[in-house]
């Protein structure tokens, strides 16, 4: 469904130099910066899959979302959805997808939302009985039918969220675009939003590409996700072998109680370096990342070193992997 081969975007932005007299001289010699925001990226996507798209602020995410709806040009290399190349901006191609945008509306804000849907409707040229049953079947899922007639501008961000979402979808699309449609939501709003998605995904088959920072989203939604940083692509495979990336490693954390005064004088120094890295916190709580094949053997000599308040074993979050694969770039 989504081909991109070698897809670079290279922004030049003018550098000027501070002060009036620094204004005068660019009008006569301007300095020039050029940032890659996408730097040869390649992957291909397939019919219904639902794909997380990873990387820090400013690695090219929403760079690359943008090249694929049509709504900037490549600089560089080539990409089809649906047999379509978005930089053509056919009608028949934006017929067929939709992006979301968490950070921007598509809806009227001093118009109800029902009037929004009507209006794209009117744009997609779409049957009154089709309308009717996408909207139908869209309210009923994200449960915002008392809200279709409250004006934009007067509902929760969760509500709206759900909105944008509709107007996306109303035209069922083949392919999704989405970028951080969960950024600000509180935790019920989000976990709303996510069941949606994978709801829809399911019944429709609708190829789904996901940006997103909360790592619950990715985990929840995605079977594979892509990563890129500065621009380039450096990961790309299923989650769960990201998250088993540098050796599988587990988190033990202990909480020892106070000795003579002082938080964990009972934590002895031998075994910290050779098991893995150890923290020490507050009021007694040591945190160690250590192979996954040593959790016992640690857990054992951990107890047997001296009195213990409390152990935990936990799997290191996806996101502390994910800051691992970044920093080793």
């Amino acid at each position: 469904m989504i081909e991109v081969s070698q897809l670079t975007r290279v922004f030049r932005t003018y550098k000027k130099q501070p002060g009036f007299w620094g204004g005068v001289r660019g009008l006569f010699h301007r300095e020039f910066e050029e940032t890659r925001a996408a730097d040869d990226i390649s992957f291909s996507i397939a019919e219904g899959e639902f794909v997380g798209f990873l990387g820090p602020n400013g690695a090219g995410k929403t760079t690359t979302l943008k090249m694929l709806s049509g709504l900037i040009y490549p600089t560089s290399g080539r990409a089809s959805v649906a047999g379509f190349d978005p930089t053509k901006r056919e009608n028949a191609y934006r017929r067929i997808f939709a992006l979301v945008l968490g950070q921007k509306n598509q809806l009227w804000w001093d118009l109800p939302a029902i009037e929004s849907f009507n209006l794209l409707r009117a744009i997609y040229a779409l049957p009154a009985d089709e309308f009717k049953k996408s909207l139908d079947e869209l309210v009923a899922l994200l449960d915002v039918e008392k809200k279709l007639n409250v004006m934009v501008r007067e509902l929760s961000l969760g509500e709206r969220m759900k909105m944008e979402l509709i107007a996306a979808l109303i035209h069922r699309p083949r392919v999704l675009f989405l970028d951080e449609p969960t950024i600000g939501l509180d935790v019920i709003s989000q976990k709303n939003v996510r069941q949606f998605l994978r709801d829809y995904n399911r019944k429709h088959r609708v190829t789904i590409l996901l940006t997103s920072h909360y790592m619950a989203d990715i985990k929840e939604l995605c079977e594979r996700v892509i990563v890129i940083h500065k621009g380039k692509k450096i990961y790309d495979g299923a989650l769960d072998r990201l998250e088993n990336a540098g050796g599988a490693k587990k988190k033990i954390i202990t909480f020892l109680p106070e000795v003579a005064g002082t938080a964990g004088n009972a934590f002895p120094d031998s075994w910290r370096s050779a098991y893995g890295e150890t923290k020490r916190g507050d009021e007694g709580k040591f945190t160690l990342c250590v192979p996954a094949e040593k959790v016992v053997a640690v857990s054992q000599e951990i107890l047997s070193t001296g009195p213990v308040a409390d152990i935990t074993i936990e799997d290191v979050p996806l996101e502390d992997v994910i800051a691992e694969l970044f920093q080793s770039r």
